[in-house]
């Protein structure tokens, strides 16, 4: 099935929530040569992988055997009939994969429109064909995509590196010198295929939270194995030893996925009614779903409930309880709300809407993985420091989503829109409680591991972070206490990520 590419705005209640800035657009990537090619690799500490060489692959044939000669013929013959990507793969496949799997969400990030007789009907897993198609992705179901995803990758990587120097096959090229790439590796042993394993995972993960999407998935698969001969940078054998531990990886975070938690993250209305009433009991508010007609159930009350990547226990990162709606804290924050929207400058507006991530976007996310992304290619990371940036990042951003929507379901907290009488927002208002900002908790989350990854950069996303966070209280959509609790939750986070990537060997 093909992505379709977004090409119009999206409207909701009137109001716009998207930006060009945050829509996917096919962007064409400068190819660079690595700036190190971390022959060490291979020893650093995998995610779930028990070991670098727990899925084994064959010894490759020597390079001065006939079957490799013959396969360097083929590459020679490939080249002259020109890469069928066009380029569109470049020197680090990773990063189109990553694109690839924000286009998804962005396709799928669409809430089920009301039947006639105004019930809501639910995407079904069994039955992802069948309106409304599986999955919903919002920005929960986009986090988890993208944590394993990346996580996945990366165990790849640092399995590919820990072959590619046991094995130490030369690159075609320094093989042969009638070869000539159209991507310079520098020294990088080609066996097994980094860009063939980075493939095999990402269309595998993919599938299986996108199951609509596999041919595709399998399309672009086999047009990047196709790419990677004809650029002149793999030999066949080096990419059917890549594709077969790559899947071998795969299933290993897909049995993982299998058990975290999500199939029962979006509960029956009666539990959910149990959840509201429980914060009822407890704090004298309960939140309600604002909409016309009525939806009866949050998004993924359960989401709080998942498996998580680095937090030992969720409850001991839980945020304080939020102000009572009575008190001079609350009246504080609610007036400030009030002045903004009769006050709304053209800069808040715009900063609102450009940090919106709203329907149809790829979610903050996905906006978060757009900036890593250009980070990689600024500094010119090779393939496993690449994984390496976007599997912390993601792993930080799928915990922060856990720990805030644990707090968001927990305190049961209403929006402004339902405290503050004949309030409105220039925005639409999300199916799920205000306490915490899931934009604040995400965004300080990627924040602070950019931050670690790119200390030159830290003044820039930090910029970003407060900036997103701000834009839920110019949008109407969380009270200012809603924020300041999300950006400490998501450092908090952050730093037990990070704590794990100081020790993967890597620094």
């Amino acid at each position: 099935m093909k992505i379709y590419r977004i090409i119009a705005v999206i409207f909701v209640f009137g109001t716009f929530l998207s930006c060009d800035k945050d829509l996917p657009t096919g962007i064409r990537y400068d190819n660079y040569t690595f700036d190190n090619p971390d022959s060490k690799g291979g020893t650093w500490k995998p995610v779930l992988l028990a070991s670098a060489d727990q899925i084994a692959i064959p010894q490759p044939e020597d390079i001065s055997s006939a079957a490799y000669k013959t396969e360097l013929e083929n590459i020679k013959n490939a080249i002259k009939e020109g890469d069928p990507a066009n380029g569109y793969w470049g020197s680090n496949p990773i990063l189109r994969w990553n694109e690839i799997a924000r286009e998804l969400a962005a396709k799928y990030n669409l809430t089920p429109a009301p039947n006639a007789d105004g019930t809501y009907p639910a995407p079904n897993p069994a039955q992802p064909g069948v309106y409304p198609y599986f999955p919903f992705a919002h920005p929960p179901y986009t986090a988890r995509a993208l944590a394993y995803m990346s996580a996945a990758q990366f165990d790849g990587m640092i399995a590919a590196w820990h072959y590619k120097y046991k094995y130490n096959r030369p690159a075609p090229h320094l093989t042969d010198s009638a070869i000539r790439p159209l991507y310079d590796h520098g020294s990088l042993p080609s066996y097994p295929s980094d860009g063939a394993v980075i493939g095999a995972i990402s269309r595998e993960i993919l599938s299986a939270m996108f199951p609509l999407e596999k041919e595709y998935l399998k399309s672009k698969s086999e047009e990047l194995k196709k790419s990677l001969v004809a650029s002149g940078v793999n030999a066949e054998s080096d990419i059917i030893a890549g594709d077969s531990l790559g899947r071998g990886i795969a299933k290993i975070f897909l049995k993982r996925a299998s058990t975290d938690g999500m199939s029962k993250a979006q509960t029956p209305k009666a539990v959910s009614d149990s959840i509201a009433n429980a914060a009822f009991s407890k704090f004298g508010w309960q939140w309600t779903n604002m909409e016309t007609p009525q939806r009866p159930v949050g998004i993924a009350p359960f989401y709080g409930k998942l498996k998580t990547w680095n937090i030992p226990d969720i409850t001991t990162i839980r945020p304080l309880p939020p102000p009572h709606p009575n008190s001079e804290e609350f009246k504080k924050a609610a007036d400030e709300l009030v002045q903004i929207q009769n006050n709304l400058t053209h800069e808040q507006r715009k900063i609102a809407n450009w940090w919106s991530d709203g329907l149809g976007t790829y979610t903050p996310p996905g906006h978060w993985n757009r900036f890593a992304t250009d980070f990689i290619v600024k500094y010119k990371l090779n393939p496993i420091r690449s994984a390496r940036v976007y599997a912390y990042m993601n792993m930080a951003i799928h915990d922060a989503g856990i720990s805030c929507w644990d707090a968001k379901y927990y305190y049961h907290y209403p929006r402004p829109i339902q405290l503050i009488d004949q309030f409105k927002t220039i925005l639409g208002t999300p199916n799920f409680p205000s306490y915490t900002s899931g934009h604040s908790t995400f965004s300080a989350a990627a924040a602070a591991v950019l931050t670690y990854m790119f200390p030159a950069e830290k003044n820039q996303v930090d910029q970003w972070a407060k900036e997103a966070s701000d834009s839920r209280i110019y949008g109407g959509i969380h009270f200012r206490f809603d924020c300041e609790a999300g950006l400490l939750q998501g450092k908090k986070v952050a730093d037990l990520c990070i704590n794990e990537a100081v020790k993967d060997g890597a620094d």
